[in-house]
Order: structure tokens, then C-alpha cells, then sequence
């Protein structure tokens, strides 16, 4: 599947080298599949994706965007009862100081582009591919 589907809408992998981005499940939530896909196409681009597992609470997020210098965060949630906790991560950066420069992607099948808007992230991440191509617009690495 990855050589016939996946690969062939990748680049070299050059693109995202030396960024490094985090990606997690948020609490309360212990599905991954999303998760598992748009870290190995972010991978695939050449980032550096520290995967934080699932049932993150918003402090280790934080935690693992300051230590590791995180440029990218990605906030997955399949459930509509957990998607609040990507707001509470989003809320948690924003205390700690770290919010600015740091992109933030709200992943999961019940995001919608308003939903995005109304917690203050930069990328719905609904696709995993077009998640991945705003990220790179942003970052100026297109």
C-alpha cells in the first residue's frame, strides 16, 4: 500500500529535515490510527515527530514542545467529548509562553475547519495529506 498509494504523493523527504514536530493523542482518547498515519507522512517529508502516545495530557505536550523544540504540534482526537482537550493544549502553550512559532494541527475525524478556528489552531488535520501540505506552506518549505 505505501509504495503504490503513499509514496508516490510524497517528495524526497528533504522537506521537513531538522523540523521537529509532536505528535499525540490527547487525553481521554486512546485511539491512534490518525495519529499513526500523519506521523509517517510527516516522517516520510523528513521530520523529526516525537510521538507522545495516546491519553496526553496538555501539560506533556507543552512539556515535549519546550524540551525538544518542537516547531509543529499535532493534537489528535476521534472522540467529540475529547476534542475539548485540544483546546486545553492549545491553552496550555499559550501559558507556558511556547504558542508563538509553533504550529499547531488539530487532527481527528470530527475536526472541522470552524471547530479549528474556534480553539485558535492554524491547521485542521481532518487529512492527514492536506494537514501536512499547509504545515509546509507555513513553514515556507514548499
Amino acid at each position: 500500500v505505501f509504495d503504490n498509494v503513499l509514496k508516490p504523493r510524497l517528495s524526497s523527504g528533504a522537506v521537513g529535515r531538522g523540523v521537529v514536530a509532536v505528535f499525540g493523542t490527547v487525553r481521554g482518547d486512546i485511539h491512534e490510527l490518525g495519529k499513526n498515519i500523519a506521523k509517517a507522512l510527516f516522517e516520510a517529508e523528513g521530520f523529526e515527530v516525537i510521538d507522545l502516545g495516546v491519553d496526553v495530557p496538555p501539560e506533556r505536550f507543552a512539556e515535549a514542545v519546550e524540551s525538544k523544540k518542537a516547531r509543529v504540534v499535532g493534537l489528535s482526537a476521534l472522540m467529540t467529548t475529547t476534542m475539548i482537550e485540544q483546546a486545553k493544549v492549545i491553552e496550555e502553550l499559550k501559558r507556558r509562553g511556547l504558542r508563538e512559532g509553533v504550529i499547531v494541527v488539530a487532527g481527528g475525524a470530527p475536526v472541522t475547519e470552524d471547530w479549528v478556528r474556534k480553539i485558535g489552531a492554524d491547521v485542521c488535520g481532518d487529512d492527514a495529506f492536506k494537514a501536512l501540505k499547509k504545515v509546509k506552506e507555513l513553514l515556507g518549505v514548499v
